[in-house]
């Protein structure tokens, strides 16, 4: 190899590893939306246990109250942050059809705040690893501790467990975030799903044409299925007086699909499915009924979150706190923020002179470093120490430092 390959080749590597403070903080800002989603969709002050079997909210376990080991329970936001201040909860993002287990029986001593007034159990939530911190096939804690490998986790929509997309059996297609997956264990349960995913799922292996004893040939795809998924035609049908099956329409089609791996599903693929009554009664008797309502997304659900965001932007906890600091810790807080930003800016500037943005892990050690300076000092210890007592104070976990 050249040294002028070499050279190419490294200014490569480090283009690829070229990260700026922009990126940093575009990173942060996308996950602060992205938990406010979640949260905003669910009441953070009242525990949602009247409301009895929510159709979807944000749910936590206590690890400090039903350890691995005794019964699985779910707690709502509300709860997370009254009755369990301080515990070590497991998140759970969001569940549907679920009730809030907070102080029941499975809480031997502990009352919810809240609440008190609880049935002993809720006989129709679901239950899963997921409530012991626990995730995936391999039944691993997330984030994990023990794993190297950098890999996004996807949640099925029907058993809404969190997977690997190293162990979903299957390519994760691009613009992931917009399409819903069901996981192979869920797909083998309920047969159905198959048949549908031959014609309403993103593309997968199909199964192999007249291959084996007996196979039949199955025909070639023609250009109008997307039309005929669409748009079924149930002329006959209608003439007969008989509702419209749109999967026998679908069945009729003959496209098969190899039945392995987690299937991926485009956005409005619910609105295809069959609603005719014999459908309906078959999808409630393996409970799937949730598949037909569109409103049961999960992507429905952040975007309710995000509009009751933008229509009631509620008070920011910190700004709360504050406004109840006397004015000497006002003062305080007001030099050490301009402390910091001299020191950040200082510190920026140094980069900028050698005329380039940062490189990890150079920029990253470097900026963990110096915040970590900032956050031991004793000065900032105080401040901090201020926020908490105060935040707390309004029945809210601190979601800083």
């Amino acid at each position: 190899m050249t040294s002028e390959a070499s050279s190419q080749e490294g200014g490569s590597m480090c283009e690829e590893q070229t990260i700026s403070l922009v990126d940093v903080l575009e990173e942060d800002e996308e996950l602060e939306e992205e938990a406010s989603a979640v949260l905003a969709g669910s009441d953070s002050d009242h525990c949602s246990y009247p409301l009895g079997y929510v159709k979807r909210q944000a749910l936590y376990a206590c690890n400090t109250c039903t350890p691995k080991g005794g019964e699985a329970a779910g707690v709502c936001l509300a709860c997370s942050y009254k009755c369990h201040e301080g515990h070590e909860l497991f998140e759970l993002y969001t569940k549907r059809n679920f009730r809030c287990d907070c102080g029941n029986r499975k809480f031997s001593d502990l009352q919810c705040k809240l609440q008190p007034d609880k049935d002993d159990v809720n006989s129709l939530n679901k239950y899963s690893h997921n409530f012991f911190g626990v995730y995936c096939t391999c039944r691993r804690p997330y984030p994990d501790p023990d794993d190297q490998v950098e890999d996004e986790m996807i949640q099925c929509v029907v058993c809404e467990d969190w997977l690997h997309s190293r162990h979903l059996g299957c390519m994760v297609p691009d613009c992931v975030e917009l399409q819903e997956m069901i996981c192979e264990a869920c797909m083998k349960t309920s047969p159905v799903l198959w048949e549908y995913a031959a014609h309403l799922a993103a593309a997968g292996p199909e199964e192999p044409k007249g291959e084996g004893p007996g196979a039949e040939a199955i025909p070639e795809k023609t250009e109008n299925k997307e039309e005929s998924v669409t748009k079924p035609s149930c002329k006959r049908s209608r003439e007969e007086g008989e509702p419209c099956c749109r999967l026998k329409e679908l069945q009729a089609g003959g496209q098969k699909r190899v039945q392995s791996g987690a299937v991926f599903w485009p956005s409005g693929w619910r609105s295809k499915l069959c609603s005719c009554a014999p459908c309906q009664l078959m999808l409630s008797e393996a409970g799937l009924s949730f598949l037909l309502d569109e409103t049961d997304t999960v992507l429905e659900y952040e975007n309710k979150g995000k509009s009751r965001e933008r229509e009631q932007p509620g008070t920011d906890p910190l700004m709360s706190a504050l406004d109840n600091l006397s004015r000497v810790q006002q003062l305080e807080i007001i030099h050490g923020y301009n402390d910091m930003k001299t020191e950040l800016k200082d510190f920026l500037q140094r980069f900028a002179a050698e005329g380039k943005v940062g490189q990890k892990p150079d920029f990253v050690s470097s900026l963990f470093l110096f915040f970590l300076s900032v956050f031991s000092s004793s000065s900032f210890k105080q401040v901090r120490s201020w926020l908490h007592s105060l935040v707390y104070s309004q029945g809210r976990q601190p979601f800083f430092f």
